[in-house]
Parts: structure tokens; sequence; C-alpha cells
């Protein structure tokens, strides 16, 4: 790896390790779907509480941000291309399901590294 490259990654996992507010629009979670050329992202809403904690509308328990939690999406986005999905997710949905800023800015990095990953056959997993 390239010293650049060791610099860039430094910055990023730094980054990545910093409290975030969470959206009350919801959360999505990404995937690829390999077989069909896809990003996939599941919007799953939340209720945020009085601790900044994603709780579940429906059974008002706390949503862990580690481990699987069953719950069904409330809209499945699919796209081939991470504009496409953003264009999908931000203006053709109205109101779209995003309600902060940084979580749009944190969406579409995400969707471009899955893009890349897709592109290039490597694992995608979602920051």
């Amino acid at each position: 790896m390239s010293q650049l490259a060791e610099i860039i990654t430094t910055i990023d996992n730094q980054l990545s390790n910093r409290h975030i507010d969470l959206d009350p629009g919801g959360y999505f979670i990404i995937y690829l779907d390999r077989e069909s050329g896809l990003i996939c992202a599941k919007h799953f809403t939340n209720i945020i509480n009085e601790q900044g904690l994603a709780v579940d509308p429906e059974t008002g328990k706390v949503i862990p941000a580690k481990g699987k939690v069953a719950r069904t999406a409330e809209t499945l986005y699919t796209a081939r291309t991470a504009k496409e999905l953003c264009v999908k997710i931000f203006e053709e949905t109205q109101p779209s399901p995003v309600t902060m800023f940084d979580h749009a800015a944190y969406l579409g990095r995400e969707f471009v590294r899955a893009e890349l990953a897709l592109i290039n056959g490597q694992e995608y997993v979602q920051d």
C-alpha cells in the first residue's frame, strides 16, 4: 500500500469512529445483489428516543447498532449505479426518507463504495 493510501485509510478509519446523530427518517441496510448486478438499500423506519437511540416504532425496543434484528423494511431501493440509487432516493421519492444532510452524504459515500465493490468483484461491508 502506498503512503498516500495509508494516510487516506487512517483518516477514514478515524472518521468512522466519530459520534453521529441518527436520522429520525430511518436507516438503510446496503448490500449487493451480484447476480442481478444491483446495489440494494433497504430502508427501515425508526423513532429516536431521548437518549438518541433508534427505537423500533412497532415494538418500542432499542435497535442494536451491531447484530441482526428481525424487522420488515419499509422500502427496498435498487439500482445499477450509486448515482441512479441517489436519484431514486433523494429526487424521485417524495418526501425523501432521508431527513438529515449528513445522512445523505454518508449514503452517497456508501453507495459509491458499493458500486466500486460491485465493479471490481470485491466484498462490500457497510461502514
